[in-house]
């Protein structure tokens, strides 16, 4: 697969990338170059939307909108937030906000979803009709930004519709967004009223505010007491709401601003608050301290420190799909999903499997069986399930957002001291089990454990739910998760505070909680299952293959920094464990779900879980076929929401079954929602956050798989697909790359995220290495085959010598933005014979296309290559801006037989 590249290959690669700018720019040698080329996700609409399902998502990580402009012109978006948890422990919408007068459709309108700076533009109308608008969540402040500017003056409305506006009880369909609650609960279900607060000054403000709460009820229903001294409830008293402000905006009434006087310009914010206070006063008073440091900083700064924001975020890492229809939609896909990540991700709660914080309404549409509901609904409501909950995280090491990961650990970390007092309560031992489903405080919902007089002679500590009554291996794979994620970064302040506690506590209770066999063998049975699937089971494969792994792991963790005790504990309680389970079918012993296992009641392949999340068996490993077997005899096909098959195909090098998984993932977005990124409902509701997170992790394991310090290079990858990528592996490992034509163009050999001279000292130093095959891994590449031939000599020099040069199409100054002096170079060296230069000097003096001269072709990919960079028409209107060329290019371009209308500018823009 990995054949030698010759720099000939490259100047091909190159010149065809180059010749695609007209279409889509997708030249990138080097990080910096990304920044640009992540717009190739953009989504532009040219029509406004019927409803919210035409919405379109954004977010900072903690706040999210789903904003959309209906045929009328007025823009209305939900504002979510990650913790907004009501009395009932649902994720809740803060609101809906309208702004009415800004926007005349008209027959022009176009709407575009910019990933590079995580903004929503706008231009509608014509004329004086015409207004351009950019809307964006503040990715360094709880603010939501919204900015227009219009050809004529206009008065605008802005109004927060609520409806949330009395106290309703929830009865039928509508419960189920109240999981946990349903069933024989005595207590009915309320939802009360939003507080609109009167008598404001130029702005609106409300709140929602828990004078309830379910916490108390939910101790006493799983036997646990609620006056214990290590659990507070988080859900009294939580106050969450928002104030709407604007330049020139006063109040009309409580809920509605207006335009003070007509205006051209109109800047409009929302603050929104979640904070848990004595008062709702005190509440009010943060919201007015939290505005006044927001705005203490210029607006055109926070845009700037934003756009800085996602620009670094878009350089940490990228998998830029090419090749096909199919490609493009695969990358197109994995960029969305990960945007949607960072729109949510860091908050102060985890991320919501069943939609997010960008659940909309019913009103219009069925979904899951369901019409006629607002955006508080979500089917499964506000608890977390592990097996859903997980799936965005894993994907997010490679990526290097282990930031993102930390809300997931703290959840559970701050469930920790309850949790181990409800396993001394229940069984009297140490450590911690967490159940398969809990709200945020970690213990199972009351209807799941069962409520007063449903329990039966049920023992306390088991749920009446048998789907989850012993599904306890979430805290075996939270463990393996967190581990993971100190294997990327080998923070140890983050394993001692963090990933130990937990690991230790999940560890210590499979110890003293299951009894041994005659051999001394550990032995999970009675209170066990295999996941939700087979209600009855022993020595299920699940936590016996995630016991393997974990324990393996923290073995080889650091010794400075675990104990001598701890690693006896490990050292014997592995050894203590039973083989893991496997099973003959005809002639072929493949995993099994369990030692024994029976009572089918689920489609989850336990069988499959040591090749993931527990890589037991996978490319470069002995037991490889075994997986395979077990995999091409599982007992459950499926391709959608949580089903992890596509996962584990990658995972065996079965590249043909993950391109055509994959591919089938990323396009089978939700129809009835316009934004591409959105998925589902599947098994669960909309935007569903399993599905897309599923193949992310499949595609990011296609180019990469780590497992502890190993590495795999392309165990996966289709070689008609061409990629360029950036992916983070152990101890700060950065794998950066291109793939084309069945080939490596070039890796970073240094392993730091950037090309330089280094690597060509690297190069240098190891000329004339030979590994003695003819293809390469990760030893070589660190020995600077940069190719992956298994040899380092003049051909990776030449690829890093071409990489090093930062390549945004039409940045001739190579200062990271396609801007006027870009125009000037490349205007300045029009016509000249360029042949005699190197590759790259001709690019760098405007040759886009390779062929020696800057000419009319040339020109059509600069400027294609400054719109993309810059907006639709952005390169006519800086024509007028520029100034004149010197007298020698006038005649120069004169002799080339160039009419001049007015000027040399404005000639370009006639003739092209």
């Amino acid at each position: 697969m990995h054949r030698q590249l010759k720099l000939e290959g490259v100047r091909r690669a190159l010149s065809q990338v180059a010749l695609s700018v007209v279409i889509a720019v997708t030249f990138n040698f080097i990080p910096t170059a990304w920044s640009g080329e992540v717009g190739n996700a953009n989504v532009v609409w040219s029509s406004p939307s019927s409803d919210s399902a035409g919405s379109m998502p954004l977010g900072n990580g903690d706040i999210g909108i789903n904003a959309w402009v209906d045929p009328n012109g007025d823009l209305l978006m939900y504002v979510g937030k990650t913790d907004a948890w009501s009395e009932n422990a649902r994720l809740l919408k803060l609101g809906l906000i309208r702004v009415s007068g800004l926007l005349s459709p008209g027959e022009t309108f176009r709407q575009e979803f910019d990933l590079r700076n995580a903004s929503i533009k706008i231009n509608a109308g014509e004329g004086a009709d015409a207004t351009s608008l950019s809307l964006w969540v503040d990715a360094n402040n709880p603010a939501v930004q919204i900015q227009a500017e219009s050809q004529s003056d206009r008065t605008i409305e802005v109004r927060f519709e609520p409806w949330r506006t009395a106290d309703r009880q929830l009865t039928s369909a509508e419960i189920h967004s109240a999981y946990g609650l349903q069933g024989a609960n005595p207590n009915p279900v309320i939802v009360t009223a939003d507080t609109v607060v009167g008598g404001q000054s130029n702005r609106i403000e409300w709140y929602h505010r828990n004078e309830s709460s379910i916490w108390s009820q939910n101790l006493q229903t799983v036997d646990l007491d609620p006056n214990n001294t290590v659990g507070t409830d988080p859900l009294l008293h939580n106050t969450f709401g928002a104030a709407i402000r604007g330049a020139n905006l006063t109040n009309i009434d409580n809920t509605t601003l207006r335009s003070s006087v007509p205006s051209t310009t109109h800047s409009i914010t929302i603050h929104p608050l979640t904070s848990q206070t004595a008062t709702a006063n005190e509440w009010q008073q943060q919201l007015d301290t939290q505005i006044a440091q927001t705005e203490s900083t210029e607006l055109e700064a926070r845009q700037m420190a934003h756009s800085q924001w996602w620009n670094e975020f878009n350089n940490r890492s990228y998998i830029r799909v090419s090749g096909s229809d199919a490609a493009e939609t695969v990358s197109q896909g994995y960029a969305l999903q990960r945007a949607m990540n960072a729109f949510s991700g860091r908050g102060g709660s985890p991320i919501k499997f069943n939609g997010s914080i960008f659940v909309v309404d019913t009103y219009n549409r069925t979904v899951a069986g369901s019409s006629g509901l607002d955006a508080d609904y979500r089917r499964w409501g506000g608890p977390y399930w592990w097996q859903n909950t997980r799936l965005p995280y894993w994907s997010m090491a490679a990526s290097g957002d282990v930031e993102q990961m930390m809300p997931l650990f703290d959840m559970y970390l701050e469930a920790l001291p309850l949790a181990k007092e409800s396993v001394q309560a229940y069984w009297g031992h140490d450590g911690v089990y967490f159940p398969e489903t809990v709200y945020l405080w970690g213990t199972p919902t009351s209807a799941n454990y069962g409520w007063p007089g449903e329990r039966g002679s049920l023992p306390a500590g088991t749920t009446l739910n048998n789907y989850i009554r012993y599904e306890w291996q979430g805290g075996i794979e939270l463990s393996a998760m967190m581990l993971e994620a100190y294997n990327i970064t080998r923070d140890d302040q983050f394993l001692q505070d963090k990933l130990l506690p937990i690991a230790e506590s999940v560890v210590t209770f499979y110890d003293q909680h299951y009894g041994r066999d005659a051999n001394g063998k550990l032995e999970l049975s009675g209170d066990a299952q295999v996941l939700e699937t087979w209600w009855e089971a022993t020595n299920p494969l699940p936590e016996v293959a995630g016991l393997h792994f974990v324990l393996g792991k923290l073995l080889d963790l650091p010794l400075s920094e675990t104990t001598q005790t701890q690693r006896e504990q490990w050292t014997r309680l592995l050894g203590e464990l039973p083989e893991i389970p496997t099973r003959t079918v005809g002639d072929t012993v493949i995993f099994s779900p369990g030692e024994t296992f029976a009572d089918k009641h689920n489609s989850e392949n336990g069988e499959l879980y040591g090749v993931f999340p527990y890589l037991i068996s996978g490319v470069g490993k002995d037991n490889l076929q075994m997986g395979i077997d077990t995999y091409n005899n599982r007992y459950h096909t499926n391709n959608s929401g949580w089903s992890q098959d596509v996962i584990q195909a990658v995972l065996l090098g079965l590249t043909d079954q993950a391109k055509s998984q994959v591919i089938a993932r990323y396009a089978a977005s939700d129809p009835g929602s316009r934004f591409p990124g959105f998925y589902g409902p599947n098994f669960d509701w909309l935007p569903d956050q399993d599905h897309p997170s599923v193949a992310n992790i499949a595609l990011q394991k296609m180019i990469l798989q780590v497992d502890g310090d190993e590495v795999e290079l392309f165990p996966a990858w289709p070689s008609d697909w061409d990629v360029e990528f950036k992916l983070h592996g152990p101890a700060g490992q950065v794998f950066m790359g291109a793939y084309a034509n069945g080939e490596v163009l070039w890796m970073d050999p240094t392993l730091d995220g950037r090309l330089d001279d280094e690597d060509i000292a690297l190069i240098n130093a190891n000329l004339g290495y030979d590994s003695g095959t003819a293809v390469g891994d990760v030893q070589s590449l660190t020995r600077g085959d940069v190719n992956l031939d298994g040899r380092v000599d003049t051909a990776d020099k030449d690829a890093v010598e071409l990489g090093i040069v930062t390549i945004v199409p039409g940045d001739f100054d190579q200062n990271g933005v396609v801007n006027t002096l870009d125009w000037i170079t490349f205007r300045d060296s029009f016509g000249a014979d360029l042949s005699e230069l190197s590759f790259v000097e001709k690019y760098l003096r405007g040759d886009m296309n390779f062929d020696g001269v800057n000419d009319w072709a040339d020109f059509d990919l600069f400027k294609a290559a400054y719109n993309n960079a810059n907006g639709t028409g952005a390169f006519n209107s800086m024509l007028v801006t520029v100034p004149e060329p010197a007298t020698h290019i006038i005649a120069m371009l004169g002799a080339l037989g160039i009419r001049y209308a007015v000027s040399a500018n404005n000639h370009f823009h006639a003739e092209r």
